[in-house]
């Protein structure tokens, strides 16, 4: 991507949402631009684990008015910012300074490159698939076209961004039958004329995709069909995405003693400390993995065979869950995502190629600020 000296915060957005979708995140969370206006011009980005006042701060200083978060700083409702806490505190100093704040917590949690497979690579967790597929997020587009203009018009939905499963793309299915419709004096029909009963050979079209796409493929479903008006349906499916979701779980390359692998994940991840269950009699091979608060997906890891789930923030009855099949293990919320950082910072150093001084005169900076709120004796 080449960069003009007018490169604004609107031209970096698709460069952040291509890292993580907002449309990837979950119902609960606030990701996207947070603070700030979409036309000012970018002169340094300061990525961070949150955006608190010493972040903004230091990006004032580092003469970087885009700070890129993992955590949002507005997570719930605000009705005043008169810096009473630490989220105002942050937000006041942000727009005196004009600072723009954007996050991408789960979006990033929910991509299939994002803070759990982060972790399965750090930890030597090999084959993972995701924990906990996401739901009603997939689509699936009818319609019907003449069979000569049925493959150009498929061409048009791929292009924006029907048929991807997985791996693959350009995927659909398509059968031919016959069409029928008879059009009024206000008709202007491809086939046959007005008030003509007409017979036609078409060939019905099907294709899925992500429920965020809706709006780009019926578009341009509408200005590549040949018909003036077009017949079409979009069906909720089921279907969970086995690409996109919480967690992961994988396989170690062989089945290890539980002390010494926590060991070194302690020391791999930095950890103050580990709380975990019981250990079992037996030595772990599949391990599961949450960044963050993961208590939930419990169940999910028990389900799924692991012999260890590894997340954070679980309390005393917690424990009790693993039923004495499973290890849990809580190594911190701040140390289970601590790859995030400098994985957004390669990401737009390699998305960004062209960073002339005078467009961008600070770069791409990793926070010096440890924003970890857990501290340990």
């Amino acid at each position: 991507m080449t960069i003009n000296p007018s490169f604004t915060l609107r031209q970096l957005i698709p460069l952040l949402e291509t890292l993580a979708p907002t449309a990837y995140a979950e119902d609960f969370d606030n990701v996207g631009l947070l603070v700030g206006d979409p036309e000012v011009t970018v002169t340094g980005i300061l990525v961070c684990h949150d955006a608190l006042e010493p972040v903004i701060e230091e990006a004032i200083a580092r003469q970087c008015n885009v700070v890129v978060c993992f955590h949002p700083i507005l997570f719930s409702g605000v009705k005043k910012i008169t810096g009473k806490n630490y989220v105002e505190r942050a937000i006041r100093k942000a727009i005196k300074n004009d600072i723009a704040i954007y996050a991408v917590h789960t979006a990033l949690d929910n991509h299939p490159e994002g803070v759990n497979t982060l972790l399965c690579k750090a930890l030597g967790i090999i084959e993972s698939e995701v924990l906990i597929p996401k739901t009603d997020f997939i689509q699936k587009l009818v319609t019907y076209a003449p069979v000569k203009h049925a493959a150009a018009l498929r061409e048009a939905l791929f292009a924006a961004g029907a048929g991807r499963i997985g791996n693959y793309e350009n995927c659909s299915f398509n059968s031919t039958g016959i069409g029928t419709y008879r059009g009024n004096e206000n008709s202007n029909p491809v086939v046959g004329q007005r008030h003509e009963w007409v017979n036609a050979e078409e060939q019905k079209i099907e294709v899925t995709f992500e429920k965020h796409l809706q709006q780009p493929i019926l578009q341009a479903l509408f200005k590549h069909h040949c018909y003036e008006e077009v017949a079409y349906e979009v069906y909720n499916l089921q279907n969970t995405h086995q690409n996109l979701g919480l967690g992961r779980i994988g396989k170690l390359p062989s089945a290890r003693d539980a002390r010494e692998f926590l060991l070194e994940v302690k020391a791999t991840l930095a950890c103050g400390g580990i709380r975990h269950s019981a250990f079992l009699d037996r030595k772990i091979e599949r391990v599961a993995v949450l960044g963050g608060s993961g208590s939930f997906a419990i169940k999910n890891a028990l389900a799924a065979g692991a012999d260890l789930y590894l997340t954070a923030d679980l309390k005393y009855h917690n424990y009790y869950e693993a039923e004495g099949k499973m290890i849990l293990a809580d190594v911190g919320h701040f140390e289970s995502e601590r790859f995030t950082k400098n994985y957004i910072v390669d990401f737009l150093k390699e998305k960004i190629t062209n960073f002339a001084p005078v467009p961008l005169p600070s770069g791409i900076q990793v926070s010096e600020v440890n924003t970890n709120p857990v501290k340990y004796l």
